[in-house]
């Protein structure tokens, strides 16, 4: 039993470790879940994508969120996200302050948009400021994407309350997602068409609901008749139980994971693309050297 080596590793060592030690699993054929964020830089995510290649090994990246009960309810609603409004606040720790708050917590939220969006990122706007470490301890970001969607971004590792809730809007539908309370709320207007429709023939009636299977409805907005309420059927699971499975089970079936490292370098590259446009949002305010190091 000494001798025995592993089918499949988690490789959750500090972020500039991440290369040297998957290599070495993967070159002895082990398939590995690597934490996010993939690596410190896009170089050494391209070299752990070669590397899995090479190797025949499977690959997945620790993004928690996509296996949050309420992320996995909300994908079925997708038809085009068109504005997306996002806030990940924390109370301060004094932990993983050797890392910006966009790796740290918004690389999360990044990941969830990218992959609800599924388009080029076309324009990164952000600002961010070093309050109680020498890193960005809060950040906001708006990304416009090729498909003319365009998503805000708030992080905050230095706030009064925690808060981890994702809302965007797509045509006649508002969705809202609370990260903490694995909670998915769908509001859905009725087209004008449709309420047209449903004066004249009530067999055409517009049923805002239909395409989300078993949701329970909660009714009406009480501010408009128009406006329908309803909850996606939530599947409990915890987050890491299920990120887990979800490795083992691609590992099993020698398949691709539902968070390639494809995936993670797609968010990563964002992610730095932030970070370089905070650090010129820095120069202009005369605050790089001084206190800001990313």
């Amino acid at each position: 039993m000494r001798d025995a080596k592993p089918d499949a590793a988690s490789v959750a060592v500090p972020t500039i470790e991440h290369l040297n030690v998957a290599r070495k699993l993967m070159e002895a054929g082990v398939d590995v879940l690597i934490e996010k964020p993939l690596a410190p830089s896009l170089a050494e995510a391209d070299e752990l994508i070669r590397l899995a290649q090479r190797t025949s090994r499977i690959g997945m990246v620790g993004h928690l969120e996509r296996f949050n009960p309420a992320v996995r309810a909300t994908v079925p609603l997708l038809t085009q996200p068109m504005f997306f409004e996002v806030h990940r606040l924390s109370i301060f720790t004094p932990r993983s302050l050797d890392v910006d708050v966009v790796l740290d917590l918004m690389i999360h939220d990044l990941d969830v948009v990218l992959s609800f969006v599924d388009s080029p990122v076309k324009e990164v706007r952000a600002v961010g400021l070093p309050i109680l470490s020498e890193k960005v301890d809060i950040a906001n970001v708006r990304l416009e994407f090729d498909s003319g969607c365009v998503a805000n971004f708030t992080a905050s590792r230095v706030s009064t309350e925690r808060v981890r809730k994702l809302r965007f809007f797509q045509p006649h539908q508002y969705i809202s997602i609370d990260y903490t309370r694995q909670d998915v709320i769908a509001f859905t207007v009725e087209a004008a068409g449709a309420a047209v429709a449903q004066a004249s023939s009530p067999a055409h009636k517009f049923d805002p609901t239909s395409f989300m299977g078993n949701a329970e409805d909660l009714g009406a907005h009480p501010s408009s008749p128009n406006i329908k309420l309803a909850k996606p059927p939530i599947i409990k699971e915890e987050p890491l139980m299920a990120e887990i499975s979800e490795f083992l089970r691609a590992v099993r079936e020698r398949s691709k994971p539902m968070v390639s490292l494809e995936d993670g370098r797609r968010a990563l590259a964002v992610a730095l693309d932030i970070l370089a446009e905070i650090q010129k949002h820095s120069k202009r305010l005369n605050l790089v050297g001084s206190a800001i190091r990313t």
